[in-house]
């Protein structure tokens, strides 16, 4: 998908990558529950369909954001899981908790 405004911005860049409400989400899970599965995350995230889950995911692993690893070969099973540069954003998630209990009552 190509951004219609100027990404020479750092919150525009920011944006782009973790500026959706299911991106931001699936971070949140991650950071509260730790390595989850697909399943645990469309329960998690009832309304979400399976192709926006899915396509989010990649974009998050295509970014580094996440990664995935396998945990059953036959058949392939993988949990989904923060990666370093992923980690950096607990700051970021951290204050949208906190605006939240503070304002969005």
């Amino acid at each position: 998908m190509e951004s219609r405004y100027d990404l020479s911005c750092p919150v525009a860049r920011t944006l782009d990558v973790i500026g959706e409400r299911w991106t931001i989400l699936i971070l949140r899970d991650l950071f509260k529950k730790g390595p989850l599965r697909f399943q645990d995350l469309e329960r998690s995230l009832e309304g979400a369909s399976t192709n926006t889950l899915a396509a989010r995911l990649k974009g998050l692993m295509d970014r580094g954001i996440i990664d995935r690893r396998f945990y059953e070969e036959h058949p392939p099973r993988a949990e989904y899981f923060l990666t370093e540069k992923g980690r950096t954003l607990g700051p970021i998630l951290k204050s949208l908790y906190e605006w939240g209990q503070k304002h969005a009552k």
